[in-house]
C-alpha cells in the first residue's frame, strides 16, 4: 500500500467523504500518522531493548569472567535501543508529512518543513544517540582495563578522554552539517583555516595528551605512587590520571590537582621505588655537646668491654692502638701524640653494632653512621640505614625506638646531647 493511500484511508475515517484537502485536514491526518509512528517506534524501543538485555544477560551469566558484568551495569544498551526508534522515525519523517499525499495543488510550505524539521531531529538525535554508545563503550573498556594490575602503570583515562574529544568534535560536525544541509566533507575542508583557533581553545587537551603520552611511556606516574610536588602544594597518593589534570589525594585528606603538563615541564618527587623495594631509609642525626667529646681512661674501656656488641669492638681496637703507639714509640699517656679510644668513637662503633643487630634494619642496604661538620648545636652523628617495613606508621615506630634507645644510654659513654640553655638551666650554672 502506498503512502498516500494511508493518508486518504485516515482522511476518510476522520472526515467521511469529504475533499476538502485543507490545511487543518492535512495536519491532522499527518499528525494522526506520526501518532501511528510513534506508536510504533516505542514499541521497536521497548522490543528492542526486551531482547539485548535478556541476550547480554543470558552470556554474561554463562560465562566465568566477572569483567563483563560491566556491559549490564552501562547505558550502552539503552542508546543502543533508542537508535531504533530514532532510525525509524527517520525514515517515516518525508512519508508522514508528505505534501504530494492529497495532490500537487495542495502542497504547502507548512508540512514540507514539518517533515524537514523532523527529519533533522531525528537525524541530530541518531548522530548523539551514536556519540553516547561510543563514549559508553569507551567507558566499559576503561573500567574493564582498570580491573588490571597494569592499569596502576599505564593509565588509560588520558588516552579515553582523548579519543572522547575526537569523536565529540566530529559528531558536532555531523550536527551542524544534518542542520545546515550540508556534507561533512564541506564542513571539514573549512576546519584547515581554524586550525590556529582549535589549537588555542584545546591548547591544555594537547598538552594533556602529550604529557600523558610521555608518562606512561616512560612510566613516570601512575595511579597509587606517592609524589611530591611542593610548587603545587602536592604531597600525596595519585588518585587518578586525567588528560589535563593528575589528581593527588594528600595525607591530610585534601586533594590537590595538578596539570599533567607539570609533570613533564616541572620536577617532582616519586616515592615508588621506596614503595616497591620493601625498605624505607633513616637517615637522622644526634647532636652532641663537643665539651663532653674526651678520651677513655682504662676504667671507662673495661666498663665498654662488658657490653656485649662492643667487647669485640675493643679488644680489637686496643691492639690496633697498642700496635700504631708501640712501632712509633710512644707512650699511651700522651695523648697528643699517641693514639687512645674516645668516648665518640666507641659510641659510633656500638650504635653500627646496634644497628647491625636489630631484627627491624635491613642487613643488604647501607649501614652507615658517621660524622658530620659540627655546627652551632653540637656535633651531629648521623645513622644512615633502611628499615625493613616501609609502612608510615611501622617505619616511625622502628625509627623512634632506635633513638629513643640511642638517647637513653648516652650518658653511659660520657656524651651529652646538645640542648639550648634555657632559663633554669642558666640559674643552676651560676649557682654553681
Amino acid at each position: 500500500m502506498q503512502t498516500q493511500d494511508w493518508h486518504h484511508r485516515i482522511y476518510q475515517l476522520i472526515y467521511s467523504d469529504s475533499q476538502d484537502y485543507g490545511l487543518t485536514e492535512q495536519l491532522i491526518v499527518n499528525l494522526v500518522l506520526f501518532a501511528m509512528v510513534l506508536f510504533i517506534a516505542g514499541a521497536a524501543y521497548m522490543l528492542t531493548r526486551l531482547i539485548i538485555y535478556r541476550v547480554v544477560a543470558k552470556i554474561v551469566k554463562a560465562t566465568p569472567n566477572d569483567w563483563d558484568d560491566e556491559l549490564l551495569n552501562s547505558k550502552i544498551f539503552i542508546w543502543i535501543s533508542l537508535l531504533v526508534p530514532v532510525a525509524i522515525i527517520w525514515q517515516t519523517a518525508l512519508v508522514v508529512f508528505d505534501p504530494d499525499a492529497f495532490g500537487a495543488e495542495t502542497v504547502d510550505t507548512v508540512i514540507v518543513g514539518l517533515g524537514q524539521i523532523l527529519l533533522i531531529a531525528s537525524q541530530v538525535s541518531a548522530i548523539i544517540l551514536t556519540l553516547f554508545s561510543a563514549m559508553s563503550a569507551l567507558n566499559i573498556v576503561e573500567r574493564i582495563y582498570n580491573r588490571y594490575e597494569v592499569s596502576r602503570k599505564l593509565p588509560l583515562k588520558s588516552f579515553v578522554q582523548v579519543i572522547k574529544v575526537i569523536l565529540f568534535i566530529v559528531g558536532l560536525i555531523f550536527i551542524i552539517s544534518s542542520v545546515m544541509g550540508k556534507s561533512p566533507l564541506y564542513i571539514f575542508s573549512g576546519l584547515g583555516a581554524a586550525t590556529a583557533i582549535l589549537m588555542l581553545v584545546f591548547k591544555d587537551s594537547i598538552l594533556g595528551l602529550v604529557a600523558g603520552v610521555q608518562l606512561s611511556a616512560n612510566q613516570m606516574v601512575a595511579v597509587g605512587d606517592w609524589i611530591e610536588m611542593p610548587k603545587f602544594g602536592a604531597d600525596g597518593e595519585i588518585a587518578e590520571v586525567a588528560l589535563t589534570t593528575v589528581k593527588v589525594v594528600n595525607w591530610d585528606k585534601t586533594i590537590t590537582t595538578v596539570p599533567t603538563y607539570a609533570l613533564i615541564s616541572d620536577s617532582f618527587k616519586n616515592w615508588r621505588g621506596m614503595s616497591e623495594s620493601g625498605v624505607r631509609r633513616i637517615k637522622r642525626a644526634l647532636y652532641f655537646d663537643m665539651q663532653s667529646v674526651r678520651v677513655m681512661n682504662s676504667a671507662e674501656i673495661e666498663r665498654m668491654r662488658k657490653i656485649s656488641l662492643l667487647k669485640e669492638y675493643i679488644d680489637r681496637k686496643e691492639a690496633e692502638v697498642a700496635e700504631w703507639n708501640t712501632e712509633r714509640g710512644v707512650n699511651h699517656s700522651d695523648l697528643v701524640n699517641a693514639r687512645a679510644l674516645t668516648n665518640v668513637g666507641t659510641f659510633r662503633a656500638y650504635v653500627a653494632e646496634y644497628l647491625k643487630n636489630h631484627p627491624k634494619i635491613a642487613q643488604d642496604q647501607t649501614i652507615l653512621v658517621r660524622h658530620l661538620s659540627p655546627v652551632d648545636n653540637g656535633l651531629p652523628i648521623e645513622i644512615y640505614a633502611f628499615s625493613t617495613d616501609n609502612s608510615w606508621v611501622n617505619y616511625e615506630a622502628i625509627q623512634s625506638d632506635i633513638f629513643d634507645h640511642l638517647m637513653a644510654i648516652t650518658p653511659e659513654f660520657g656524651l651529652r646531647l646538645f640542648q639550648r640553655p634555657s632559663g633554669l638551666d642558666m640559674q643552676k650554672a651560676f649557682a654553681e
